[in-house]
């Protein structure tokens, strides 16, 4: 590498769009310490690719040849080491171009990109810069592998689809552990981490036919640890919620959120198969961070988490100094790490030239985080787009989106190409799925007797509740769901307006969702009444499926809880009967992943999972491939698929 840089993280890579010219708009993002690095010349990213290069050459870290324990190399995690050389991390000979390798057809395209800084991290131990690739590459009639290095040092790689064809893809959620899990149970025979078996077993399959693209559903990074920060120890001990509530934000305690999520973002997205997983397959993450996960008690231990910037506590907790500190500073990390946007300087205007992504919608400002809403519409081919929705900016406890932001997504969809069949909704928690209303009016109850012991610490009860306003933990997360009391109306608005687009514009819509640490499958269909059969899926404007995956890395829900929701399952919902539109969920689960039958709960899987998906040029469907762990920590799947038809209904 020629100057030398000091990666703090990266190099990341990012799938922005493909235009109506058929270019594909990405980027590439590495952070370096200005301390041990050189930047005269600034740093500058080199790609290339055969646009006549017919056969896949191997890339990835999981050929066959390759024991999965040991991580190939990676510019930020030194700690890793290959054990055979692999073609694609070849250093080109030295009578070459820099950065660029030889080819069969000698007619290999090769593009430099002069990096952009974008931001400046500053703290105790020096300062960092964020330096942004943008990469643009026509696409051809062959699916390409386009080879990457920065300042000539370790090339990587990674595939991009042909002009015509639509892109396989990963969807994941849920990417660490809740506090008071340990990793290491998850932690399976030659394995270095409880975090790395799931991703080892994305890449194998990476390597058998690459994805174009690595969706993040939401918890892409998990910031429980923050509550053990030193500057923030006594805030996060005061009994009180009102204390709490006007507790000063003092330049130590601002710094430390920054240090906090600048540190752990560096940390969790440069080390084991993750960071190998994020270089090699571009990312499209929707936001949906996790703060302070706390255990909930014995009978609901990590059944998910509490979220400092869901809007779970009432509004006046969420606008206290350290609270709102927090949240506006945990969305500008999420854009900059995850999305490779800095507002400040990329600017607030989605207009067609005005940002440079240009998948960006931009939606109101946030009530806590202090910008818009970021969602993000992008094309995974000429079929089939995806709307990243941004759940999360807008929120509030009765609130997701806000009307502005539905009708601004609206008009982006109803402007996509006719060819378009297929449009995917990443809403991060599911939309259909069984509903716990019971247990959601018995904790909201001020007679709640769990709730009064907790409160008082009685019983070993004191996790029930939160530590910042002293409500049931729980609660948090069954109000966070589309299926809450306070939201039920805006999701039936919401599925309504999508069945009126889909039946216009001829559109199959699906959701893809996250949160839960299951794996199910939720379904929306047209109500007949019971007076007649099924409408056939293909003909049905309102046949809409939920595929629910998580998590790749967190732990499963307690069975007991697996059986209550199981149980629930099997429930068909009345609550769009007014709209001729019934709810269930789908029993895909008839077998265990050892093969054996399954003879309850075909409903819900409670084993760690991702999801791959493609689109079956033969039938038009877009096939979802549920990837569920064979084994704790073995780091191998087993698949069980559910399809969406194309529309075949005239509008």
């Amino acid at each position: 590498m020629n100057p030398y840089l000091q990666f703090m993280v990266g190099p990341l890579l990012r799938y922005d769009t493909i235009d109506k010219d058929g270019t594909w708009h990405g980027a590439a993002l590495i952070v370096t310490s200005d301390s041990g690095s050189f930047y005269d010349p600034v740093p500058v990213l080199t790609y290339q690719w055969d646009p006549e290069e017919l056969q896949r050459s191997p890339h990835s870290p999981m050929a066959s040849t390759f024991s999965p324990y040991d991580l190939p190399p990676h510019p930020a995690d030194p700690h890793a080491t290959a054990i055979f050389p692999r073609e694609d991390l070849v250093t080109p000979d030295a009578d070459e171009p820099k950065g660029k390798s030889k080819s069969a057809s000698g007619n290999d395209q090769t593009q430099c990109v002069t990096g952009q800084e974008i931001y400046v991290y500053s703290g105790r131990g020096g300062t960092s810069t964020f330096w942004r690739f943008p990469i643009r590459i026509q696409l051809g009639q062959n699916e390409l592998c386009i080879k990457y290095s920065i300042n000539g040092g370790m090339q990587l790689s990674f595939y991009v689809p042909a002009l015509h064809t639509n892109m396989r893809w990963a969807a994941h959620s849920c990417n660490g552990f809740s506090a008071g899990v340990n990793p290491d149970t998850f932690r399976g025979p030659g394995f270095k981490s409880g975090y790395d078996p799931m991703w080892v077993d994305l890449l194998q399959k990476h390597a058998q036919e690459p994805f174009h693209v690595l969706v993040g559903g939401g918890d892409q990074l998990y910031c429980d640890s923050i509550t053990r920060e030193p500057e923030l120890q006594d805030w996060v001990h005061q009994p009180k919620a009102s204390v709490k509530q006007s507790y000063s934000l003092t330049p130590e305690i601002a710094a430390c959120i920054d240090r906090f999520l600048f540190n752990h973002y560096c940390a969790s997205f440069r080390h084991g198969a993750f960071a190998r997983a994020n270089s090699s397959i571009p990312m499209l993450n929707m936001c949906g961070m996790s703060f302070l996960a706390y255990d909930l008690s014995e009978a609901f231990t990590h059944l998910h988490n509490f979220s400092l910037i869901n809007a779970l506590d009432p509004d006046d907790l969420q606008l206290s100094p350290i609270f709102q500190a927090i949240g506006a500073r945990g969305y500008f990390f999420y854009l900059l790490f995850q999305c490779f946007i800095n507002p400040y300087i990329d600017g607030l205007d989605d207009r067609p030239g005005k940002h440079p992504f240009r998948s960006l919608i931009l939606g109101n400002q946030g009530p806590y985080v202090g910008l818009p809403s970021h969602s993000f519409l992008a094309s995974l081919g000429p079929n089939v787009q995806i709307l990243m929705l941004d759940c999360r900016a807008e929120r509030k406890r009765d609130r997701v989106c806000s009307d502005d932001q539905y009708r601004k997504v609206h008009d982006y969809i109803k402007q996509m190409p006719d060819i378009v069949e297929h449009l995917i909704i990443l809403v991060g928690i599911p939309i259909a799925y069984p509903r716990l209303v019971f247990l959601e009016t018995a904790l909201e109850s001020k007679l709640n007797p769990l709730t009064a012991l907790g409160r008082a610490g009685s019983f070993g009860l004191g996790g029930f509740v939160n530590k910042f306003n002293a409500e049931a933990e729980l609660l948090d997360d069954l109000n966070d769901h589309w299926t809450a009391t306070g939201h039920k109306k805006e999701r039936n608005f919401f599925i309504q307006e999508l069945q009126g687009i889909a039946k216009t514009r001829r559109l199959r819509i699906s959701f893809l969702s996250g949160d839960v640490h299951c794996a199910a499958v939720g379904v929306l269909k047209t109500y007949t009444g019971g007076k007649s059969a099924d409408l056939p899926p293909a003909t049905d404007f309102r046949y809409m499926i939920n595929v629910v995956s998580s998590a790749i890395v967190n732990t499963p829900p307690p069975i007991a809880v697996i059986t209550m929701v199981s149980t629930l399952a099997t429930k068909t919902h009345k609550t769009l009967h007014y709209a001729q539109t019934d709810e269930t969920m789908m029993p895909i689960f008839t077998h265990e992943p050892d093969g054996t039958a399954r003879m309850k709960n075909k409903y819900i899987m409670g084993r760690r999972n991702w999801c791959a998906v493609r689109w079956d040029r033969h039938t038009g469907d877009v096939v979802f491939d549920l990837r569920v762990e064979k084994e704790k920590g073995v780091g191998t799947s087993i698949g069980y698929e559910v399809r969406a038809p194309p529309p075949q209904w005239i509008p």
